[in-house]
C-alpha cells in the first residue's frame, strides 16, 4: 500500500512525467524507502567519493554535521517521510550525474570555509558563501530550460512573456523543453498555485535532442547538465519562471493569464 503522504500526488501533472519511470517501482511497494535503496543498487550509484548511495532515516545524519558534508563522506541520503524527502529521492534516481555534481560542489565549498587558508578571513569560515547558496537554490528550485534557440532565451530573459509563452507556444517540444530538477519545487506543486516560480537553468541543445526518446533526452540532460556545473555556478546564473506559464502545464493560457503583472512580472528597470 502506497504510503499516506504520497497519495496527495496527482501523477496525471506534465511536470511529473520525467519522475515516472522512477517513481512506478517505489509506489508499488511496501516499503518505499526499501524499494529506493533497491533502486539505487539497481543502477549503481554512488557519490562522487566512490561510496554507493543509500537512502537512510533522518536520524543517521550527527549532530552539527552538514547534509551536503555527510552525503559526500558517507554515501548516505537522511530521508524522512515527507513529500519534500521523497521527491530529492526520485530526482538522484532521475537525475544522478547532476546530484552527484551538486553534491562535489557543495562539499568542497563547506570544506574549503571550514579551515581557512588565509587567517585574515577567518571570520568566513562556516559561512555558506554564494557558491553553496547557488547550489542549493539549483538543488532545491531549478528548472531545466533545454533549448536549441538562444533567442527564445534572450527574450525569456527579458521577461517578454507573452511572446515566449503564448505566441511561441508551439516550439515547445520541438525546440525548446522545460524539466523541473528541484524537490522543493516540485514539492509545491503538489498543491499549484499561480505564482510558483523556479530558478530556470538554461542548457544549450542541437535541434537532434528533440527527437530522441524520452529515456535518450533524460540521459543526456543527466550528462550534459553535470558538466556545466564542473565549471561552478552562482545565483546570477539563473532567470525566474512561473512554472505554471509553461505552455500546456496549465488550464486557461490565454491572453489574460499572461498579463498577470503580479505573476509574470515586467523586468526590473535599471538606472
Amino acid at each position: 500500500m502506497t504510503a499516506p503522504f504520497l497519495q496527495s500526488i496527482d501523477w496525471s501533472r506534465p511536470w511529473l512525467a520525467p519522475l515516472q519511470a522512477a517513481a512506478q517501482p517505489v509506489l508499488a511497494a511496501a516499503d518505499w524507502r526499501a524499494a529506493l535503496n533497491d533502486a539505487a543498487r539497481m543502477q549503481g550509484l554512488c557519490n562522487h567519493r566512490g561510496f554507493p548511495l543509500q537512502f537512510v532515516p533522518q536520524e543517521a545524519l550527527p549532530q552539527g554535521v552538514a547534509y551536503e558534508e555527510f552525503i559526500s563522506s558517507t554515501g548516505g541520503i537522511p530521508t524522512r517521510e515527507n513529500l519534500h524527502d521523497f521527491f530529492n529521492a526520485m530526482v538522484w534516481l532521475t537525475f544522478p550525474a547532476i546530484k552527484k555534481q551538486l553534491n562535489a560542489l557543495q562539499a568542497a565549498e563547506i570544506a574549503r570555509r571550514s579551515v581557512p587558508a588565509n587567517p585574515e578571513k577567518a571570520q568566513q569560515a562556516g559561512t555558506r558563501g554564494k557558491v553553496r547558496d547557488a547550489a542549493t537554490i539549483f538543488d532545491e528550485n531549478a528548472a531545466l530550460l533545454i533549448c536549441a534557440d538562444m533567442a527564445w532565451v534572450s527574450a525569456l530573459r527579458a521577461h517578454r512573456w507573452r511572446e515566449t509563452l503564448l505566441e511561441q507556444r508551439q516550439a515547445f517540444g520541438k525546440s525548446v523543453e522545460v524539466i523541473l530538477f528541484g524537490h522543493a519545487l516540485m514539492e509545491k506543486l503538489v498543491m499549484p498555485y499561480k505564482a510558483i516560480t523556479a530558478h530556470t537553468w538554461v542548457v544549450p541543445a542541437e535541434p537532434e535532442f528533440f527527437s530522441l526518446s524520452r529515456e535518450q533526452q533524460r540521459a543526456w540532460i543527466d550528462i550534459a547538465v553535470s558538466r556545466q556545473l564542473e565549471n561552478g555556478l552562482q545565483t546570477g546564473n539563473f532567470t525566474p519562471l512561473p512554472v505554471l506559464g509553461v505552455p500546456h502545464w496549465w488550464d486557461d493560457q490565454n491572453e489574460a493569464f499572461y498579463t498577470d503583472a503580479q505573476v509574470f512580472r515586467p523586468p526590473r528597470r535599471t538606472i
